[in-house]
């Protein structure tokens, strides 16, 4: 059993944190809630998928799967998991017991309860067929939004435990010093959730009572300008919570270390200074005029690439950290030794390096080129914008939230995983599928303008504008199908996995979890001054093939928009 310094704690015998129970157990409650989330969310793809793909389903039933599907997928999945993350940033690796345990349930129990209610919404009335383009003057029920705010009630809740429990830290000596890294990004993922949350009061709480028949009308230009206030910076907190799991990955596998921790807190500094700039590009292409053409040229020209510097930064400061890892324990031999020999039998590594990979190539690059007014003319409304957020959502946070699981099961729930072998396939199987829709959904929005949110685009529903759509759409909808086939089987095999772990897996005693799942061993004291650490050339090998990427997939754009319509006479 784990080594006892309390009747409320003990003391982690892999990686030495005090692990308090309170904390334990809320951690536990919230990565529960989030993968149940993760399956229904699940579930309901299928029906998406297939409606999109060969046209299935009706569209009554592709609107509903579409609302439980993304309410399930990007809020509920992602912030019980997020708020996970908090209990054990802001206790576990402080070795400090949470402020106040009872709000932690009572920020649990809000949460689910919202959950629970929006889901019900979603199922019992058409009303409620709502993703996230729900302006007015689409009205859902009164429950709906009730639900809504219920859950970002009780995750802010949560978000203020996190930063209570920072303070005592301090306070009662537990931590001095600045924050860990790790620590420390999830501290800006917190502040971004504030600031987020109290932004979707707003726009929420007004529809509430809009649709109880409070308040008799709503400003549907000034809703929706508002509405993007949290819309778009709740998935910021996403990006920040997606690299701050990455860094974790990096230390938990190979020992990583940021070749900078200055320089890597300064990227985390600039999100929050501009991240949310990028929430603008759902509304450059509106013709309400809500947006000044001024501030358009600033925000996408200037202010927004603060932001894209920060990403930047942490694109060579992540594998960077795994290289410098690699290196210490040995793995010196040209510039990829430390890459090749990497730990690919751990499914967490692997989930780390797809997930990187992905979110960088896939859906870093076109959130940019979204956010740029021009290019945009082109994205917006299209499944091209479909492709950016499962680029950056699935393939990027939901493939990292999955592997730093795989220690989760065995270092929270202390039990051995199910499954080993199945575990090392999942991440590819997940990654490679998500990587062909997100493809697919590219190509067919920016070259073909293929419409989201429309369920029958074989037959528009009668429609006189109908027309036939180029065998090339057909083709790449059959690999846009295939890859979410892939995906679903790779998410089916994780959430299988992760409960007959939780329900039915070996009880690892401490001895077990030191020879299972010891940290990597290091060279005493390397210091963590850049200087005192090896070089990293294949970090920037690397990270030149993706500038070099970068921007060729930038400037295609242009060309392909100047292809678009005849300029002149």
């Amino acid at each position: 059993m784990d080594r006892v310094v309390g009747a409320e704690s003990r003391v982690c015998p892999v990686t030495g944190f005090r692990v308090h129970r309170a904390a334990e157990d809320l951690v536990k409650a919230n990565a529960v809630a989030a993968v149940v989330s993760l399956l229904l969310g699940g579930v309901a793809a299928v029906v998406v998928l297939f409606t999109r793909w060969m046209g299935a389903f009706p569209p009554e039933a592709f609107y509903q799967s579409l609302a439980l599907h993304a309410w399930n997928m990007l809020i509920f999945w992602i912030i019980f998991f997020e708020i996970a993350l908090l209990h054990f940033a802001g206790s576990i690796m402080l070795n400090t017991r949470p402020a106040s345990p009872a709000a932690g349930w009572l920020a649990f129990g809000l949460m689910v309860l919202g959950a629970l209610v929006v889901n019900r919404a979603i199922l019992t009335n058409p009303l409620n067929h709502l993703s996230f383009q729900p302006y007015p003057p689409l009205r859902g029920t009164p429950d709906f939004y009730l639900g809504t705010i219920l859950f970002a009630v009780g995750a802010l809740v949560g978000v203020a435990l996190f930063f209570a429990t920072v303070r005592k830290a301090y306070r009662e000596g537990n931590h001095q010093g600045p924050l860990p890294l790790v620590v420390f990004g999830a501290f800006v993922a917190a502040v971004l959730a504030v600031a987020t949350l109290l932004v979707g009061a707003l726009v929420f709480v007004p529809a509430f009572l809009w649709s109880a028949g409070v308040v008799p009308n709503l400003d549907p230009f000034l809703w929706k300008l508002a509405y993007w206030g949290f819309g778009h910076p709740s998935q910021q907190i996403n990006l920040a919570a997606t690299i701050t799991v990455w860094y974790l990955l990096s230390q938990l596998t190979v020992g990583g270390r940021t070749p900078s921790e200055k320089i890597s807190r300064a990227a985390f500094v600039l999100y929050l200074v501009a991240i949310n700039l990028g929430s603008a590009h759902h509304l450059q292409t509106e013709p309400s005029g809500a947006l000044s053409v001024g501030w358009k040229w600033i925000n996408t020209g200037y202010l927004m690439h603060l932001a894209v510097l920060g990403s930047m930064i942490h694109a060579f400061a992540v594998p960077g950290s795994v290289e410098v890892g690699q290196r210490l324990r040995g793995y010196t031999r040209g510039w990829f030794e430390w890459l090749v020999r990497g730990p690919w039998h751990n499914p967490a590594f692997s989930s780390l390096v797809l997930s990187v990979a992905l979110f960088g190539f896939l859906g870093g690059t076109t959130g940019v080129i979204a956010g740029t007014e021009q290019l945009n003319l082109k994205w917006h409304n299209t499944t091209a914008i479909m492709g950016h957020f499962h680029g950056v959502v699935v393939a990027g946070t939901t493939l990292a939230f999955m592997g730093i699981t795989w220690y989760v099961l065995p270092l929270v729930f202390r039990r051995r995983v199910v499954g080993e072998r199945w575990a090392r396939w999942q991440p590819w199987l997940f990654g490679i599928g998500v990587g062909l829709l997100v493809l697919a959904y590219m190509q067919l929005g920016v070259r073909y303008g293929l419409p989201r949110k429309q369920p029958d685009i074989f037959r528009f529903r009668g429609l006189p504008l109908a027309f036939a759509w180029p065998e090339e759409v057909y083709r790449l909808l059959a690999v846009a199908g295939v890859g979410g086939l892939l995906a679903l089987l790779g998410g089916a095999l994780f959430v299988v996995l992760v409960v007959a772990t939780v329900l039915f897996g070996k009880r690892l005693t401490d001895q077990e979890l030191r020879q299972q799942y010891a940290l990597p061993a290091l060279p005493s004291n390397p210091g963590h001054a850049a200087k005192e650490l090896p070089a990293v050339p294949g970090t920037f090998a690397l990270c030149l093939v993706f500038a070099a990427f970068f921007v060729l997939v930038y400037l295609g754009n242009y060309w392909n928009l100047s292809r678009s319509w005849p300029i002149g006479g």
